[in-house]
């Protein structure tokens, strides 16, 4: 149900199963991890995520849970498969776009999540509803967002499990783009602003962020690389490419 299409820096990764509202299946998230790391190795430069139809994704597939409730090793299986697949998703160096039209739930609301940035369309609505089914969400999805809403807000989204709007996710930072006509309309616009920046910064830049976001106010890397790219020819390139405009 993941398609990955490539059309020249920008990788666009599709969730096609609008007959299931992309919900994703267990057997799914392995298939996502694979092509989180076919993208990886290819030479675009921002990647976008995009669902098919009338919804983002509808979350985890819950056809899958029953067969789940007599066999251990099947559940503890689909909660590795899902985290391997997101943490690759959150660990790409190329900066990563959700592109949020229409509803978003679950598990897809913690794809989202996994994302640097996540844009929704006037339409977007988010829901984490683990609780009306008696389950719970995995911590690193917890953790992630907790670090985008904080805790109240998270404990609001969580045991409430009600749906929230596109205006008000924006309003309490689940995503940071509100748009005005679509979510994809205005990732494309993001997309074709981040490919003209450098990807040697890209990479330098995601990787301050996750640290700050721990905590981590100076690290050694980060002044390495920061000496390193003033003195980078990419630097002296697009110093004279300005000047020439």
């Amino acid at each position: 149900m993941f398609h990955l299409a490539h059309e020249q820096d920008i990788a666009r990764l599709t969730l096609s199963r609008p007959e299931a509202r992309n919900a994703i299946p267990a057997a799914g998230w392995a298939d996502l991890s694979g092509v989180v790391e076919e993208a990886s190795q290819s030479a675009a430069k921002v990647l976008i995520v995009y669902g098919t139809g009338a919804a983002f994704c509808a979350g985890a597939d819950l056809g899958d849970f029953a067969a789940m409730g007599e066999d251990a090793a099947a559940r503890t299986s689909f909660r590795l498969a899902m985290r391997e697949a997101l943490d690759r998703l959150a660990s790409l160096e190329m900066p990563t776009l959700a592109a949020v039209d229409g509803p978003c739930f679950g598990a897809g609301v913690a794809l989202a999540m996994a994302c640097d940035l996540r844009i929704a369309g006037p339409g977007a609505s988010f829901a984490i509803t683990p609780a009306k089914f008696g389950i719970s969400y995995p911590q690193e999805d917890i953790g992630r967002l907790v670090g985008l809403v904080g805790p109240g807000q998270a404990a609001r989204l969580l045991l409430g499990a009600g749906s929230v709007d596109a205006a008000e996710a924006a309003r309490i930072g689940l995503v940071e783009i509100l748009a005005a006509d679509s979510a994809r309309e205005e990732a494309e616009r993001l997309a074709c602003a981040i490919v003209a920046g450098s990807p040697a910064s890209h990479r330098a830049l995601k990787r301050g962020v996750r640290l700050a976001a721990a905590g981590m106010a100076s690290d050694e890397r980060q002044d390495r690389d920061f000496d390193d790219l003033l003195g980078s020819g990419e630097l002296a390139q697009r110093l004279a490419a300005a000047k020439r405009r």
